[in-house]
């Protein structure tokens, strides 16, 4: 059984067996995935990435093993995501919360599984693409990964 580790810190509504189908799609490893404040996700960015502001979507693979457990065998790694930047976009490209929610736990995912908008050619688009129209989610989710 595949298991997502959801810790809401927030009042947001989340479809665990969405993001469960989605994620078990693309790997066998179990995902921590927590819905956080802005203020919490900016201390995050700040402390990993030198940036010190809120953002939408943080994604931190695990690395390395514990001793005498196989990479494989552990958790694939964390997901973290602000429930403002959810509330705010789906309000402005007229889609649901859950939908947005979806869409940046597609875009963290595909950063734990090693991809990387900043440096490829257009393959995470892409993948994100696929697995929106996969998973037979709004359209206007598509718009929303030209932003990511």
């Amino acid at each position: 059984m595949y298991i997502i580790d959801l810790d809401n810190q927030t009042t947001l509504n989340v479809n665990i067996d969405t993001l469960e189908k989605i994620a078990q799609s693309l790997s066998t490893q179990s995902i921590e995935v927590i819905i956080t404040d802005n203020e919490s996700i900016a201390s995050l960015n700040a402390e990993h990435r030198n940036k010190e502001m809120p953002t939408d979507v943080l994604s931190f693979p695990m690395e390395t093993a514990f001793s005498g457990v196989p990479l494989e065998a552990m958790p694939l790694g964390s997901i973290v995501i602000s429930e403002a930047f959810v509330k705010e976009k789906a309000n402005l490209l007229g889609h649901s919360e859950e939908a947005e929610l979806t869409l940046l736990f597609i875009h963290g995912l595909l950063h734990l599984l090693g991809f990387d908008h900043e440096v490829d050619n257009g393959e995470m688009r892409a993948k994100e693409k696929e697995i929106i129209e996969a998973f037979a989610l709004p359209s206007s989710l598509i718009i929303r990964t030209e932003e990511l």
